[in-house]
């Protein structure tokens, strides 16, 4: 990984003055008369963002000042601030802003780029000086983290089959030690777990569950579980070329959960991590399972096949009852679930769910202090008799109005769900749909910083 970080000792690096706009203010009134008409003549207002070059007398650039929001700015604003300031080295002038930590992690995720398929940038990195507040090896993690995410999420699927994210999910478990197994093809029907072998077995690559554990025994147990369909069709209900386009992007739950299982691992938190990620292909032929198909589920519930585009779900409700035979404390699944979520809430901001109420709150305090927000939605359990079948146990998609979609796709993982300490489940996007600056189109890695956070503080280090 590249890194945009050094040690002191930089003569050359460049002052980053942060400030907002009463900040702004002050600090126009002890600059000198040419600096006060360089920022009038820029136009710079200090917004959220923005950045302001400022020249020296040899017509090269002294430093720069970035804007901040009133509360003192922190990952976007860094994030922004390294994707618009030239190549070179910079230190902040002083260490003003709310969380270094927050402030390091942007620096690095804004200069992300992914770069597989495109020759090298030319420009060079932003390199800063290590803030002193700041933990290091918590930034690094997260900044690790972060790109596993974002490069797993960007990769074609002709380079990020099923194939390919068991080899990904391999090599983690190998770089920390964990163990790693693989249950595939035709296998998932004498291991019982069916619905994952339908979903996939229309696809060249064999449909496969990915099995990681780590930790001792004797700590409480942590199951993630994370979608991944590495591309979807829709299946028979196959989806519009629009809808289609970007599908690649329909394995980020998996691709979060790694993201996650990284930091965890790397950080050493004391926890029985287990990773379970369901890899298929959702693909048209002629065996592709159908509508009206009726399903057997590893916990013995049939599911009627409302929609094969629905396909998430179904690969999931198996993965979910083999976690929760455990009995682990805390289940948490992440999947690109539902466009419903993104009416709801737009393609920032992830939906959490959870059967726990208190564990909700607290994720989601940790979630915004990390500048990682998700948003509480309802298990409303009334909804649970829209997901009725008159043929099977269950139907995987409401039988009623099209309303309400992510709510009763929560309520349908849940029924797989029963013994578990809590059960939590993200429905984000991973997706930038436009560029911002530091925040490039493409993969967005959303809400694992914040879960570790909990994580951490729910099972904290002795």
């Amino acid at each position: 990984m590249q890194t945009y970080f050094t040690d002191k000792g930089q003569p050359d690096a460049r002052p980053i003055v942060v400030l907002d706009g009463q900040g702004l203010k002050r600090w126009l009134a002890d600059a000198p008369a040419a600096a006060r008409r360089w920022v009038a003549e820029t136009g710079f207002a200090a917004k959220p963002g923005s950045v302001c070059l400022l020249p020296d007398e040899s017509g090269g650039i002294s430093g720069a000042l970035v804007g901040v929001g009133p509360a003192g700015g922190g990952l976007r604003e860094s994030a922004s601030a390294a994707d618009q300031l030239p190549a070179g080295h910079y230190r902040l002038e002083t260490d003003g802003v709310p969380s270094a930590d927050l402030w390091s992690v942007g620096w690095s995720i804004g200069q992300y780029r992914f770069g597989r398929y495109r020759s090298a940038d030319p420009s060079g990195p932003r390199v800063l000086v290590w803030p002193d507040a700041a933990d290091q090896d918590s930034v690094l993690r997260h900044a690790e983290a972060d790109r596993l995410v974002r490069d797993l999420v960007n990769t074609p699927a002709a380079d990020m089959g099923p194939v390919e994210l068991e080899a990904e999910a391999e090599r983690l478990a190998a770089e920390f030690g964990a163990d790693f197994r693989v249950t595939e093809g035709k296998d998932l029907l004498k291991e019982n777990f069916p619905a994952i072998h339908a979903v996939g077995r229309a696809s060249e690559q064999a449909p496969r569950l990915v099995d990681i554990r780590w930790g001792s025994p004797q700590h409480p147990a942590v199951t993630l579980v994370g979608k991944g369909v590495c591309f979807d069709t829709g299946g028979l209900d196959i989806k519009p070329a629009a809808a289609m386009r970007n599908m690649k992007k329909d394995m980020g739950g998996a691709a979060h959960v790694l993201g996650l299982a990284r930091s965890v691992m790397a950080a050493g938190l004391p926890v029985r991590l287990r990773v379970l990620i369901p890899a298929v292909e959702n693909s048209i032929a002629g065996n592709a399972y159908r509508p009206g198909d009726v399903l057997s589920t590893r916990k013995g519930i049939t599911v009627e096949i409302g929609n094969t585009d629905a396909e998430g779900r179904i690969v999931l409700c198996d993965a979910l009852a083999l976690a929760d035979e455990e009995r682990p404390d805390v289940i948490v699944n992440m999947a690109t679930l539902t466009g419903a979520a993104r009416v709801a809430l737009g393609p920032e901001l992830p939906a959490l769910y959870s059967d726990d109420d208190e564990v909700a709150r607290s994720i989601s305090d940790v979630c915004a202090a990390e500048q990682d927000p998700v948003w509480h939605m309802p298990l409303w359990q009334p909804y649970a008799d829209s997901l009725s079948s008159p043929v099977a146990d269950i139907n995987h998609i409401s039988s009623g109005p099209p309303m309400a979609g992510s709510i009763t796709a929560a309520l349908y993982l849940k029924k797989f769900v029963e013994q578990a300490g809590a059960f939590v489940h993200i429905d984000l996007f991973a997706w930038n749909p436009r560029r911002r600056p530091g925040r490039p189109e493409g993969a967005e890695c959303q809400s694992v910083r914040g879960l570790f956070r909990w994580l951490e503080t729910r099972y904290p280090m002795r």
